[in-house]
């Protein structure tokens, strides 16, 4: 007769013997901190160390990338250069003011994906790209680009306030809807330089 608790403790026995094993024969990276950046449509990690070079090194990227929080996004230097960023790099498709054109609209609450209503979101579309014609920016944007882009495309949001989630509490009550024709001075003060021509 078969002794049911000898077996059972040998087949314990064994499988906690080839987990120990399987752990021991995988590289340990330490323990995961921040973000993991996914690529909007296939859920693939993302690196931001590939694509254009600089910007990985501000105070900025290096919060964004541990907390997903964007410390431009009320910050008048930043948003001076997110406007020429976004003139350059998505106007032609999305609209001088982000209305939707060949693209979908970026400053109302309606969102195509609604992971962009969060900043990690909206980085991972700019980064990685998406379906149809947005094709990954990362080759022509640096990660510190991305969110002074970012930081604009949430300054010209035009729906409610309740929905803009990637604004703090107090952000929420100085919050204004922006006016066309509203113009950031060049010698703004703030986080991000002017960008180099």
């Amino acid at each position: 007769m078969i002794d049911v608790k000898t077996t059972l403790a040998a087949v314990l026995g064994l499988a906690l013997a080839g987990a120990g094993l399987a752990a021991l024969a995988q590289p340990s990276a330490g323990p995961q901190t921040g973000i993991v950046l996914r690529n909007t449509v296939t859920g693939e990690p993302l690196d931001t160390a590939e694509g254009k070079e600089g910007g990985r090194d501000t105070q900025a990227v290096k919060t964004f990338l541990q907390t997903g929080k964007n410390l431009y996004i009320d910050d008048k230097s930043c948003l001076r250069n997110g406007e020429s960023l976004f003139a350059t790099s998505c106007s032609g498709c999305h609209g001088h003011l982000a209305e939707g054109k060949l693209g979908p609209g970026l400053n109302d609450n309606y969102w195509t994906y609604p992971a962009n209503t969060e900043d990690t979101g909206l980085f991972a579309t700019i980064w990685g790209g998406a379906n149809g014609m947005m094709g990954p920016h990362n080759e022509n944007l640096n990660p510190d680009e991305v969110l002074q882009v970012i930081a604009w495309i949430r300054h010209l949001y035009t729906g409610p306030v309740a929905d803009a989630v990637w604004l703090n509490d107090d952000q929420k009550k100085a919050y204004t809807p922006y006016k066309e024709g509203e113009k950031i001075p060049q010698d703004a003060k703030g986080q991000c330089k002017p960008l180099e021509n």
